[in-house]
C-alpha cells in the first residue's frame, strides 16, 4: 500500500471480466475492452491524486519459462491501467503440479523486477486454503512452502531493487472451525524470516453471496467475520500487528438478484470495513469486479460486475465511485 496517506481506506478493483468458477473453469464472456476500462476506472479513482490499486493476476505453473517477461493474465497487460496515479495489487498464483516451489520463488523475483517500480502490493498466492478448485493454489502440493519461501523471496528482491514502497502478502478465505489454524500452521512452517518480511494478511470474503444473510443482519454479519479474522486467525499466529487487506469482494447480479440489491450491499458492507478500519487495522479494499464476465449468463459468477459485459453502469457502480470519493485515503 502507498507509504504516506492519512485515514481512510486505500480502494482496488479487478477489471477484468474472467472469473473463477467453483469447478475450476473460467467464466469469461466478452472480449476486455481497454479503453473503456480505462474510462471506467478513472470514474471510480475520481481525483488522479489518490491512492487507487489495480488487482491484477499472473501464475506461475510448470510451463511457466524462466527469465520473463510474464505477462498478467486477467486483466491482460495490466500495466496499461497503473497510470494516472494508480498502482497495480498483483496476484501471483501458484499451480505447480509438480510443486515446484524454487521455480515459483524465481518467477516471484523476476515479478518484483518486472512490475516493482509500478506495483504497491504483491500477494503470494490466491486462496491457499482452498484444496478442491483447480483454479485455486491450495489444489497445487507444498503451497504452504511456496508461501512461506515465496514472501521471502519478494521481499529480499524488493530490497535489492530499492522498492520500499512494496508490500508483500497473501491471503485466504474466511477460515472457521479447525480450519482457523490454516494461519498458525504457515507461521509455524515459516518461522521468524517469513513472519518478518510479511507485510500484510489478505482475505477475500463474500457476504450473503454463498451463504444467504438477511439484509437486516448483513452489517453485524461483516462485522463479526472481520473480527473473527483478526481475532481467531491473525492473532494465534502472531500476526496481530500487520494490517489486514480485503483483496477481494464482490455481490453478483442475475436472477432473484437485482441491480439496487448489489448497490445495498456494496454500501453495507465497504461502510461496515471502514467504520471499523482503525480499530481492526485495515487498510485496504479491492473489489471484485468492474464488469460482468457475461450478463447473458444466469450462472452466480457470470455477473460481479459493477457493470454489465458492455460496461453499462449498474446502481452498484455510482455507489461504489461515491464511496471512493468519501472514504478514500489521500496520498
Amino acid at each position: 500500500m502507498p507509504t504516506k496517506t492519512r485515514d481512510g481506506l486505500v480502494f482496488g478493483i479487478y477489471p477484468g471480466g474472467a472469473a473463477g468458477d467453483d469447478t475450476g473453469h473460467l467464466a469469461d464472456g466478452p472480449p476486455d475492452d481497454p479503453a473503456r476500462i480505462a474510462t471506467a476506472l478513472d470514474l471510480l479513482q475520481g481525483r488522479p491524486d489518490r491512492p487507487f490499486l489495480v488487482r491484477a493476476y499472473t501464475a506461475f505453473d510448470d510451463t511457466t519459462r524462466p527469465g520473463g517477461p510474464h505477462a498478467t493474465a486477467a486483466p491482460a497487460a495490466a500495466e496499461q491501467y497503473a497510470v494516472r496515479g494508480r498502482r497495480l495489487d498483483l496476484v501471483a498464483q501458484y499451480r505447480s503440479a509438480a510443486g515446484n516451489v524454487d521455480g515459483y520463488c524465481a518467477f516471484l523475483r523476476e515479478l518484483v523486477g518486472q512490475y516493482g517500480a509500478i506495483t504497491d502490493t504483491l500477494q503470494v498466492t490466491e486462496e491457499p486454503n482452498v484444496t478442491t478448485i483447480p483454479t485455486l493454489d491450495g489444489f497445487y502440493p507444498r503451497v504452504n512452502e511456496a508461501i512461506a519461501r515465496g514472501v521471502s523471496a519478494a521481499k529480499a528482491r524488493a530490497r535489492e531493487l530499492g522498492h520500499t514502497h512494496l508490500r508483500v502478502g497473501f491471503n485466504t478465505t474466511p477460515l472457521f472451525g479447525p480450519a482457523a489454524s490454516f494461519v498458525t500452521d504457515l507461521t509455524d512452517h515459516g518461522k521468524a524470516d517469513f513472519v518478518g518480511d510479511l507485510d500484510y494478511v489478505g482475505l477475500d470474503f463474500f457476504p450473503d453471496v454463498f451463504r444467504p444473510v438477511a439484509a437486516a443482519d448483513l452489517a453485524a454479519a461483516t462485522e463479526g467475520l472481520l473480527r473473527h479474522h483478526r481475532d481467531a486467525v491473525m492473532a494465534p499466529a502472531g500476526l496481530a500487528h500487520l494490517p489486514l487487506h480485503i483483496t477481494e469482494h464482490g455481490w453478483p447480479t442475475g436472477p432473484d438478484r437485482p441491480g439496487h440489491r448489489q448497490a445495498d450491499v456494496v454500501e453495507t458492507v465497504v461502510r461496515t470495513v471502514a467504520a471499523h478500519a482503525d480499530e481492526l487495522r485495515i487498510r485496504g479494499y479491492a473489489h471484485f469486479a468492474l464488469r460482468d464476465a457475461d450478463s447473458a449468463e444466469p450462472g452466480l459468477f457470470h455477473q460481479f460486475g459493477l457493470t454489465a459485459d458492455d460496461y453499462t453502469p449498474k446502481p452498484a457502480f455510482e455507489a461504489m465511485r461515491a464511496l471512493v470519493a468519501e472514504l478514500s485515503a489521500l496520498a
